[in-house]
């Protein structure tokens, strides 16, 4: 019979992770092991790790939750979880112990070899383009940052900014496209927020200039009418990133998207609710003709791997996912997925760590 227990990991950074909610040194995963004791050896593994500041999980009760979770689950003595019964066990205000339940579900069915899908990354056939992710920090930090990215061959980066004097950011910027043009370089900047509301496209008109790809959640999350505008008059394609987080219902997605009419949606399966939640996202969206990416939200490389092998599922591999966060830990465990020339791979052949 299938039996779940937990487990944990303190991340730390490489550097302040400095975000519009404060600088972060380290990050707690939870890990979910889901096994047969007639099986040793043999442990579906997935990711819980609810973000500080935005997660709906991040809270106090959390790991009384899984500990609930777990006595819910051992004394059912079920011997099969698929994956379309996670909601059986976890609400929708967890959506970080979702997304870990379901890919703990996916890879104990699949062999429990952190193989969630079968596709030309899972199988190190191809791989996934990832925009080259430049913190938040002082100027010189982001220019360091900047000229490695461009130096390791990426083709797309994507800027956080809000943390700056806004006219030290536009010279940091015009410092990239005087080094590549937009048919080199594909630019996206995430705001996460930062802008005022009356004051937001007056700076996307000045950052128009750069030919950006796109800004990410140029307003805080929540003022739908605000953003309705912004959308509808911002020289720069905008994509929703915060805003999509603890919408959950159908009806209210369909509703969110029609109204706020965005260029793009950013998706989180630990912010937005796992990975069947995303595929809803996605098949909402493209209803609407609203593009979509995929970016991880800080997570350790077991729930990294299960984003990248979803990112995998699609063809349309072309467009770059925010996919390249699994450097930024000192102590993040080790697999098989590795950076070259701006794109994500996956090596079957490579050896997992695997959480304790």
């Amino acid at each position: 019979m299938l039996q779940l227990r937990y487990s944990q990991r303190v991340l730390r950074f490489n550097f302040p992770a400095r975000t519009s909610r404060g600088a972060l040194t380290e990050h707690v995963a939870w890990y979910l092991h889901l096994f047969d004791p007639a099986q040793p050896g043999r442990e579906g593994i997935g990711e819980a790790a609810p973000l500080a500041g935005l997660s709906p999980d991040y809270k106090p009760g959390f790991e009384a939750q899984l500990q609930k979770l777990c006595s819910d689950f051992n004394n059912l003595n079920t011997s099969a979880l698929e994956p379309e019964e996670i909601a059986k066990f976890v609400g929708p205000e967890w959506p970080a112990l979702r997304f870990g339940l379901e890919t703990a579900a996916l890879d104990w069915q699949h062999g429990a070899r952190r193989h969630l899908y079968d596709n030309a990354f899972s199988r190190g056939e191809a791989g996934v383009p990832i925009n080259g992710l430049v913190w938040m920090g002082d100027a010189g930090f982001m220019r360091e940052q900047i000229q490695k990215k461009l130096a390791d061959g990426y083709s797309c980066l994507k800027l956080k900014i809000g943390s700056l004097d806004f006219g030290t950011e536009l010279r940091l910027l015009a410092e990239i496209r005087a080094v590549a043009g937009p048919a080199e370089l594909t630019l996206r900047v995430d705001a996460n927020g930062a802008f005022a509301p009356n004051e937001a496209l007056s700076k996307l008109e000045r950052l128009a200039q750069f030919e950006l790809h796109s800004i990410e959640q140029p307003i805080g999350a929540g003022q739908i009418e605000r953003m309705a505008a912004v959308c509808q008059r911002s020289p720069v394609p905008v994509a929703l990133d915060e805003e999509l987080i603890g919408v959950t219902q159908p009806a209210a997605q369909v509703a969110l998207l029609e109204r706020i009419k965005p260029a793009y949606i950013i998706l989180k399966p630990t912010l937005v609710g796992g990975l069947q939640a995303t595929l809803e996202w996605v098949a909402t969206a493209e209803a609407l003709d609203i593009a979509w990416w995929l970016t991880s939200a800080l997570e350790s490389n077991i729930g990294l791997n299960a984003i990248s092998q979803l990112a995998g599922q699609y063809a349309r591999l072309g467009f770059a996912q925010g996919l390249g966060t699994g450097q930024l830990y000192h102590n993040n465990l080790a697999a098989p997925l590795y950076i070259e020339a701006g794109q994500l791979y996956y090596n079957p052949q490579t050896h997992w760590e695997l959480p304790g």
